[in-house]
């Protein structure tokens, strides 16, 4: 995941139109036009720029041409890789299979212990949990992402990976309540059905979808959901509580991508709702 802080500040929205269609529009996104996207959902055009020459520092957009001339930004090669990843997390339509775990078992020397705390903190945002001291555990499919991840930060010298599956004594979903603080990530969940479960109401009662609405709201949406499926590593089914939210939070997202995503397309200019992945 491209990590921006807070959902709907300026700069995670830009990663989010990039994400949801910037990427395939073709050539490089016009400054212009990116404050026409941003505009509509309430971003100015000073916020704008300020937040494209942050993330252009952190080497996620490059300066690039259109054939016209026009001054604007396409994603670098780092960010076209980081949001392929995502998008095997963010648009997962059905539930977790139990797969098994990938544990990440890493030491940092002493003199080297920054790194130490970015490994954890890098870890944490992946969605791993914490099985022991220097243990961290995750479904077993978020190994590849995990890999690339910490390979484009230097860090994979550090870490060392194994796969396998919980033998006890503790219960399973016992132990899982300990890796992760699921109380935390439920609340997350509520947060988003709070926001956008009443947008998906309002849409199900309208009988047309006129493009900027649908490009306003299902962005929103996006920005809202793709942090989630990180705080939620998509633990298995039969390991949660019986009313866990995730549950219903998919299907929402689920039900504004089917709704909105293809119409949105034509109001942020990409050439063929068949253009789009995910």
């Amino acid at each position: 995941m491209i990590n921006v802080s807070d959902p709907h500040a300026p700069r995670s929205l830009i990663v989010t139109l990039y994400g949801a269609y910037g990427r395939f529009v073709p050539g490089p996104v016009p400054v212009a036009e990116l404050i026409r996207l941003l505009a509509a959902v309430g971003v100015d055009a000073p916020s704008v720029r300020s937040s494209v020459s942050r993330l252009k520092r952190r080497g996620l957009l490059l300066p690039a041409r259109t054939e016209r001339g026009a001054a604007g930004y396409e994603l670098s090669p780092q960010a076209e890789q980081l949001l392929a990843d995502g998008d095997r997390r963010i648009y997962a339509a059905t539930p977790a299979e139990d797969e098994g775990w990938v544990l990440a078992v890493f030491s940092v020397p002493e003199s080297e212990r920054q790194k130490r705390h970015v490994l954890r903190s890098r870890l944490a945002g992946l969605g791993f949990g914490t099985a022991a001291p220097g243990v961290w555990i995750a479904p077993a499919r978020l190994y590849e992402e995990t890999r690339h991840t910490l390979q484009r930060l230097g860090l994979d010298g550090y870490v060392d990976f194994f796969r396998g599956e919980h033998l006890g004594y503790t219960p399973t979903a016992e132990a899982v309540a300990r890796w992760w603080d699921l109380a935390a990530i439920a609340k997350e969940h509520e947060a988003f059905l709070d926001r956008h479960e009443p947008v998906l109401h309002a849409w199900q009662q309208r009988p047309d979808t006129p493009p900027e609405d649908a490009y306003r709201d299902y962005l929103l949406a996006l920005d809202s959901w793709r942090h989630l499926p990180y705080t939620d590593p998509g633990l298995p089914a039969r390991l949660l509580p019986a009313d866990w939210p995730g549950v219903r939070s998919v299907a929402v997202f689920q039900a504004l991508h089917e709704r909105l995503r293809d119409v949105g397309a034509e109001f942020a200019g990409v050439p063929g709702s068949d253009a789009l992945q995910g």
